[in-house]
């Protein structure tokens, strides 16, 4: 609308002037000029009037850009509002899980203070265990030793036995026993084999037992010999050096052992001498029989111990 009016008020005045000032030729030119000028404004003015409805098509969108830069950057706003919550909360999440991990990380260091603890403690019964087992294997060696040392001196007391009831053999039901017992070899001769009552000289008969029992001594040098007296419990009076039941039995003991070693090359060492007096019965009963069985006298022959000693200290 302004570009007509412009164009129409142009031309007007075009017209004025060369129809006053102008002959027809010059009006003509100058018509014809001002038409081209015409053209050429009416042009520009097109190419304006297209450069404004392009700005201002680019302004509206411009406009909407802006509106929807806005809005994005609302948008993106409340985002970074719930990334950053989100991130606080993740933050919370870590210093927890850290805090979580620290006690964690203690327990671990505890458990594994008390695994080592356990460890140890096992690896010290390990090596008790093991010295145990070692003692145990010893002390078993030391029972097997023991077994056959004890079956062995058993065997030795079976062959003295009955090397001694071979040996006297002959007086066997005369007053002579010949027994073992505790892993010993008891003689046992009765006071009518070797003494008149109330003596302590030895018999003829009793000497010759001896005698016989010392050969087998002097054959067997591991043996050693306890004599022991023992007498009733009737009152002995005597005078002298011998005087009760005590005294007589130490004689007899005595009497006994000094005939095993003459004429023989038996070790004096070999010998011990005890009397019992009337306090060893072998019958309590207070009778005639009990009290010839209590008159007795005992040589008891033990196998020498050594080598049973050592194995039980050995233990």
């Amino acid at each position: 609308m302004i570009r007509k009016s412009l164009v129409i008020v142009v031309l007007t005045v075009l017209s004025a002037s060369m129809i006053s000032c102008v002959s027809t030729k010059k009006y003509n030119d100058l018509s014809a000029r001002c038409k081209s000028e015409t053209e050429l404004l009416s042009a520009r003015v097109d190419e304006l009037t297209t450069n404004v409805n392009e700005l201002t098509a680019e302004n509206q969108r411009l406009k909407k850009d802006n509106a929807k830069m806005k809005a994005d950057t609302t948008e993106l706003a409340s985002k970074l509002r719930v990334l950053a919550a989100d991130y606080q909360e993740l933050d919370r999440t870590v210093e927890f899980l850290k805090a979580q991990n620290s006690g964690n990380m203690q327990d671990s260091e505890r458990i594994m203070a008390e695994l080592k603890t356990a460890q140890d403690n096992l690896i010290t019964r390990e090596d008790k265990l093991k010295a145990m087992q070692a003692e145990l294997d010893t002390k078993s060696k030391n029972l097997l030793d023991l077994k056959r040392a004890l079956h062995k001196q058993d065997s030795i007391t079976q062959a003295l036995r009955k090397a001694v009831a071979d040996a006297l053999l002959g007086f066997e039901g005369k007053g002579l026993t010949v027994h073992m017992k505790n892993g010993k070899v008891y003689v046992s001769m009765d006071e009518k084999l070797l003494f008149a009552s109330g003596k302590w000289e030895v018999s003829s008969d009793g000497s010759s037992a001896l005698k016989d029992l010392a050969k087998v001594l002097m054959k067997n040098p591991d043996i050693n010999v306890l004599i022991e007296g023992h007498t009733d419990n009737v009152l002995y009076t005597g005078t002298g050096q011998v005087k009760d039941n005590w005294d007589l039995s130490v004689m007899r003991a005595t009497a006994i052992v000094k005939i095993l070693l003459a004429n023989s090359k038996i070790d004096p060492k070999r010998f011990t001498t005890a009397g019992r007096s009337e306090y060893l019965p072998v019958d309590s009963s207070n009778t005639a029989v009990a009290r010839a069985k209590n008159r007795r006298t005992e040589i008891i022959l033990s196998p020498k111990l050594d080598e049973l000693l050592q194995i039980i200290g050995n233990n």
